[in-house]
């Protein structure tokens, strides 16, 4: 949502605040998107006004919403902190905060005090055809260094630099192992979960990360190395998750080098794929008993290659990554 808060409240510092004008075009750019796309369940990160976002939802058609947080006031009216959201057409039947677990936490070397960046939201959601769903929305850690460097003008250049250096090293380092914690902690969660009631299990949001990469890579898990090859496939498939995109693919029948995965994210002339969403077996063709297939995945970015002012100045800095799910034959 990149900063979704009504005036006159500010998002992070005493100037950073819309003019009614630009939060007039915010909220206009939000439903036009969901007139012309008409998602049935959307995730939402960076909210802040969360009953402005709400109110905007009922009116577009959508009578379900729910957040597990709420955003940090750090001045009467400079907000920080903003939370996840997730809104949908069909029953949203429960709502829950993730909750890990601190002695795996304690084992694999975090602190006791261990948190998400951001609360996840788990919301079960009645589908049609295939009953209770677990929607999983997350907005991992970002890449901005956790250290900061004092401003100072005591420092001479050289060690200036080497400051500098120091806290992006350190700082990047630690924001890629609460990235990639998190990532693993809600995984574990998501097994135990999958284990209890048998939902499906979905997972969207911003994952601040290329997925293929070591860091959130074992969100991906589909093999064992201590269980033989045939126990794994009998028993394993249910607890993993697998890439929409993939599913998409795998479902035209049709190798991936004919098909390029368009970017959700641009940084000066670099680009990458940081948003995704993940989807358990029942959505893959590979598995006897799926219920659904990707039948068309999209990337909306058309504010990010071709903005126009008028339409796009108050949009949003990622692309809107949407999956279309057919029932199998």
């Amino acid at each position: 949502m990149f900063n979704y808060l009504e005036p006159p409240n500010a998002f992070y510092e005493f100037e950073r605040i819309y003019s009614a004008e630009q939060w007039a075009k915010k909220q206009r750019w939000i439903v036009d998107y969901l007139t012309e796309y008409q998602p049935d369940v959307i995730g939402f990160q960076e909210v802040f006004s969360v009953e402005s976002l709400k109110r905007l939802l009922h009116k577009a058609g959508y009578q379900y919403f729910a957040v597990v947080d709420e955003p940090q006031v750090i001045d009467e009216f400079i907000y920080k902190r903003p939370v996840v959201a997730i809104a949908a057409r069909f029953a949203i039947n429960e709502i829950a905060a993730v909750e890990h677990d601190n002695d795996v936490a304690q084992t694999i070397g975090l602190s006791a005090d261990f948190t998400f960046s951001r609360k996840v939201l788990r919301a079960t959601i009645a589908m049609p055809h295939i009953g209770d769903v677990d929607c999983y929305v997350v907005h991992f850690k970002s890449k901005r260094p956790m250290l900061e460097v004092e401003q100072t003008s005591q420092l001479a250049p050289e060690q200036h630099i080497i400051a500098h250096l120091t806290a992006d090293i350190a700082g990047g380092w630690g924001s890629t192992v609460q990235r990639g914690s998190e990532a693993t902690l809600l995984m574990l969660e998501m097994i135990k979960r999958r284990e209890t009631t048998q939902n499906p299990m979905l997972l969207m949001g911003d994952f601040n990360n290329n997925l293929i990469d070591g860091v959130l890579s074992h969100l991906l898990t589909d093999s064992l190395r201590s269980v033989s090859a045939f126990d794994s496939k009998a028993q394993l498939a249910k607890y993993c998750l697998n890439d929409a995109w993939q599913l998409f693919v795998k479902s035209q029948k049709t190798t991936a080098t004919e098909f390029i995965r368009t970017p959700s994210h641009y940084f000066g002339a670099s680009s990458s794929v940081l948003d995704y969403i993940l989807l358990s077996c029942e959505f893959d063709t590979g598995y006897d008993d799926s219920f659904y297939e990707v039948s068309d995945y999209h990337t909306y970015d058309r504010h990010l290659i071709n903005p126009e002012f008028e339409r796009d100045d108050q949009s949003t800095d990622h692309g809107v990554v949407m999956i279309t799910l057919t029932l199998r034959c």
